[in-house]
């Protein structure tokens, strides 16, 4: 994998770097609870996955609980937590389970197609998704898994080298505050990159 090439594991299905979409583009078409990291250690190891789960897991929980309109696909009046109530230990659970089964099947694959000792971004996104199970009253912990799903776009990732000018941090602040505000969500993203972009382009 060249820091070119780019890999999506959805739902267990690996796209091809030509179908694959930026990470920008891929928030951007589908809500969601996400985190960001990247490997280090030469690509042997995640930075603070354990610590990014959790807050993807916790951020999917809050979705659910307060603000189901920026989890899901479907209109808001589809959607009722009450229909779908669990602890939240159990949703933390699920939906670090799945996160963590999607990497597991990803990462083998890329390994193989990266360049030697190359590191590399990893985002991960939980969507939530009502169109094929609308039976709200029947789900249960064994087929709730079936209302998300996980994206896993990998990336090639080059690390800025320190002490050089034009490697310094570039710094916008633009856009107010997330409507969750302890949530880490997709169409957040979404407004904040828009309007960073205008903000650099004026």
């Amino acid at each position: 994998m060249s820091n070119c090439c780019k890999i999506l594991f959805t739902n267990g299905v690996i796209s091809t770097s030509a179908e694959t979409p930026s990470v920008a583009t891929l928030l951007e078409a589908h809500p969601g609870a996400y985190t960001t990291t990247r490997t280090h250690h030469n690509g042997s190891k995640l930075l603070f996955w354990e610590r990014h789960l959790r807050r993807l897991s916790n951020s999917a929980s809050i979705l659910l609980h307060s603000s189901p309109k920026l989890m899901f696909k479907v209109p808001t009046y589809a959607v009722s937590y009450s229909s779908m109530s669990m602890a939240s230990p159990t949703w933390d659970s699920l939906i670090q389970s799945l996160v963590n089964d999607s990497m597991r099947k990803v990462m083998p694959a890329v390994l193989t197609e990266r360049e030697n000792e190359e590191e590399l971004a990893i985002t991960s996104l939980v969507s939530g998704n009502l169109e094929d199970f609308r039976d709200l009253e029947r789900l249960n912990e064994e087929n709730i898994s079936r209302m998300f799903d996980v994206y896993v776009h990998i990336s090639g990732y080059v690390p800025k080298i320190f002490g050089i000018s034009e490697n310094g941090a570039h710094l916008a602040v633009a856009g107010c505050g997330r409507e969750v505000a302890n949530a880490k969500y997709s169409d957040w993203a979404e407004e904040v990159l828009g309007e960073v972009e205008a903000s650099f382009s004026q």
